[in-house]
Formats: structure tokens, C-alpha cells, sequence
């Protein structure tokens, strides 16, 4: 098992708390990063998960967060790129800022992570480095009232596949793009839910696969592989 550490963004909660959670039980190391303190943190330290505090809304927050990630760990064995933002259409006088933070969090800062964290990745030993971007499966079908948010998805998963052909071969850049597979925190459920069990065996595969990169992987039964 590898001893360098897989990064985890926005791992305190739902998605991104469950990968943190399982890879654990799989015996990875694991650094999540976080905005805001939950009881579930506490948990994941006393498991030996390290966890950063980190705001990726802002170019000084990206610059802050890489400074004290390097000072944590000399090498990455992966990056989950799971920070997101749900932002719907505001009204017209918004618009620039509801689209500029969505692309903060959705573009730029997995972006600059990801060159800024290269030599991290590539620091690793095993021989096998991973990003893992997650998008969402509506990204080519469109959605009314979330233009804005489908479009910073839309170009993270074009940064996925140029990205993967400039990290070639020593990293292996892919996206895993998840439809509604876990009930909302209303209580809404619309379809078949499964959990996040199927978010994981997704990113399980590909960490395990040294012979994917670039793809972008739909997890929704309504969004069937082309």
C-alpha cells in the first residue's frame, strides 16, 4: 500500500466524505481538505486522515492552500478533485459574479493544483499517479437554470483530457461524471438513488487501472456510455 497520501478537496461531506471514509478502510492514507469545521472531521483525524482547511473561491486561497499542502507532504499518490459549487442562473445583474466563482472553484482551482501539485505526484513511488476530476453527467445534455454551473463543468472535464495528454505518461488524468446518486438533503428523490457506494467503485477502478487516461466516465443509468 502506498504511503504517499491521496488528496481529497471537499471531503468533509457527502461524495467526497465517503471516498475519504472507504479509502481509509482500504488502508490509503488520506488528506481532505475543507471550508467549514463538521463533527465527521473529527472522526477522520482520529483515523490518521490529515485534514486542511482550504478556500478555493479565491486566487490568494488556492496559493495559501498549495503553501501549507507542500509543507504537509512530500509526494501524492492521487488528487480527487470533489470541491463544488451549486450555484442556479441568479438574475441578470449576478450573472458575472455567480459565473466567476463557480469557475474559481470548478476550473481554477483544480487547474493550478494540478500543475502546482505535479511535482507532488511525481514524487510518489509507486508507479502509478492519479487526478480524478469530478464533473457531472448533465454536462452534455444541458439544464435549464444552471448554465453558469454546467459550463465550469463542462471545461473541467476539457481541462481533464489536455491535461491527461501534457501529464502523459507519468500521470494519469481522468473525470468520473455522477448523476443524482445520493439523496438531496431536503429528503427529494427522484429516480433511483444508489448511494455514494457507486461513486467510489468508480474512482476504485480507476485508481487501480494504470491503463486509462483522459476519459471522462458517466455514473448515471439516464447518461449511458456512448
Amino acid at each position: 500500500m502506498s504511503q504517499s497520501p491521496i488528496l481529497i478537496t471537499g471531503g468533509a461531506q457527502r461524495l467526497g466524505l465517503h471516498c475519504a471514509q472507504r479509502l481509509l478502510d482500504d488502508g490509503h492514507p488520506v488528506i481532505v481538505t475543507y471550508r467549514t469545521e463538521r463533527d465527521c472531521l473529527e472522526s477522520l483525524r482520529q483515523r490518521g486522515a490529515m485534514t486542511l482547511t482550504a478556500d478555493f473561491s479565491s486566487r490568494s486561497g488556492i496559493e495559501d492552500f498549495m503553501v501549507r499542502l507542500k509543507q504537509a507532504t512530500p509526494s501524492l499518490r492521487a488528487i480527487v478533485h470533489n470541491a463544488s459549487e451549486f450555484l442556479a442562473d441568479p438574475e441578470p445583474d449576478a450573472a458575472c459574479e455567480t459565473l466567476e466563482q463557480l469557475f474559481r472553484v470548478h476550473m481554477q482551482a483544480p487547474y493550478a493544483i494540478n500543475l502546482q501539485a505535479r511535482e507532488l505526484l511525481e514524487a510518489c513511488p509507486e508507479p502509478q499517479r492519479d487526478i480524478v476530476h469530478i464533473t457531472d453527467s448533465r454536462v452534455p445534455r444541458g439544464a435549464a437554470g444552471q448554465a453558469a454551473y454546467l459550463a465550469t463543468k463542462s471545461g473541467l472535464e476539457s481541462l481533464t483530457r489536455s491535461l491527461a495528454m501534457s501529464f502523459a505518461p507519468s500521470i494519469q488524468v481522468n473525470a468520473i461524471a455522477p448523476g443524482v446518486i445520493m439523496q438531496r438533503d431536503d429528503g427529494t428523490v427522484q429516480g433511483r438513488v444508489p448511494g455514494p457506494g457507486v461513486l467510489y467503485q468508480t474512482l476504485r477502478y480507476l485508481l487501480d487501472n494504470d491503463y486509462v487516461t483522459g476519459a471522462v466516465l458517466p455514473l448515471d443509468r439516464d447518461q449511458p456510455l456512448s
